[in-house]
Formats: structure tokens, C-alpha cells, sequence
């Protein structure tokens, strides 16, 4: 009875030891890691999310952020590259708001690439490259975007992991952390310096 008693206070002592070795091996990573998420400073993103894109007068667009593609796209048409004072540039049209192509805003920006780049269907597709000034909530920062017509997307714009690498923090379970826009305040941020196309008469 007595050896039985004292191989049960053995392994209770055993166990109390691992125990507490344990708690106290998980303290620092969990300090570690939470000290390590403050001093990023890294802005925290939904998967959807309202942008601006000053240099090309666009001063909200809804964006889905898509960590599985590597490049950024933005809805574009009529685009036309063109050489001026020795370097190329491109110009095309943006239907900015999702669901109205009544609002068409004309942009330029330098054409920084030509890339062949895979879309959603596995299509192959040569695209501009332009590289432009990105804003969400304040905070700015320039990134590439490949231009093409998004019409048949829900989205005007779709941000990669590219654009977002090292100053934004993905959360898949939130969208629309940031200021957002109604119908009405889209209309008067573009109400200057827009091309509205006009309405087709219905047939009779």
C-alpha cells in the first residue's frame, strides 16, 4: 500500500511539473504574437471594401479584395496607349458605380507594362499596366492595376495580394470596415466632371 501511495504522488508531482511547464512555454508566443500584430500598424480590410483613386479623379469605387489573384484589375474601356514628351501614357473610360453605366469618368495614367495575365475563366489576356495612388480610409499608398472590362463583374475593381502586401490585413469574415458611400453620396461625388450617357428610349 505504501509503494502504490508513493508512485501516486509521483505521478501526480510529474504531472503538475509538465503542467505548469507547459502554461509557461505558451506565454511568451502569445505575447510575442500579439506585440507583433501592434507594431505593424497594418490597416485591417474586409473582402469588400469602398477606395479612391485620386490621380484618376475617382473618388470612391467598391473594390472585393481577392487574395488568390496576384495582380489588381480595374474595370476599363475605350483604352488607347499614346506617347507624350517621350513617354507612353494610356487613356480609357470607367464605368465607376456597380450596376450604372449612365456615369462615365475619362482617365489617364503613365503605362508602367504589357502583361499577360489569366483571368477568373482561365482565359489568357494581354493587359495595360498602370501604376496609381490608392487610398482607403486615409491611408495611401501607389500600386499597379491591369486594366479590362469588368462589366459582366459585380465588382469595378478587384485588389490583390500584391497591392495589399505590407499595409493591410485581410479579415475574411468582415467587408465594409471603412466608410462607405450611398447611392446618393456617389452622385454627388461624381457629379463634376462626369460624362453621363444618355438614356435609350424604350420601344413602343
Amino acid at each position: 500500500m505504501i509503494i502504490r501511495k508513493n508512485y501516486s504522488l509521483f505521478y501526480q508531482h510529474r504531472y503538475r511539473v509538465c503542467y505548469a511547464k507547459e502554461m509557461k512555454s505558451k506565454e511568451p508566443i502569445e505575447t510575442k504574437v500579439t506585440s507583433a500584430l501592434i507594431s505593424t500598424e497594418k490597416l485591417l480590410v474586409g473582402w469588400q471594401e469602398w477606395c479612391a483613386l485620386p490621380h484618376l479623379k475617382l473618388p470612391a469605387i467598391k473594390a472585393k479584395i481577392d487574395t488568390g489573384a496576384k495582380t489588381s484589375a480595374l474595370h476599363a474601356f475605350n483604352i488607347v496607349p499614346f506617347l507624350e514628351h517621350g513617354s507612353y501614357h494610356v487613356k480609357f473610360e470607367i464605368h465607376p458605380i456597380q450596376h450604372n453605366d449612365r456615369v462615365i469618368v475619362h482617365c489617364q495614367a503613365p503605362l508602367v507594362d504589357e502583361r499577360i495575365v489569366i483571368n477568373s475563366g482561365g482565359h489568357r489576356e494581354r493587359r495595360h499596366v498602370i501604376q496609381t495612388l490608392m487610398s482607403i480610409s486615409g491611408h495611401e499608398w501607389p500600386i499597379e492595376i491591369t486594366l479590362t472590362n469588368r462589366d459582366s463583374m459585380q465588382f469595378r475593381m478587384l485588389l490583390g495580394r500584391d497591392a495589399l502586401r505590407d499595409h493591410a490585413i485581410i479579415e475574411p469574415a468582415q467587408m465594409l470596415l471603412h466608410p462607405r458611400y450611398s447611392r446618393w453620396e456617389l452622385k454627388t461625388l461624381y457629379a463634376h466632371g462626369k460624362t453621363v450617357k444618355p438614356r435609350v428610349p424604350r420601344a413602343s
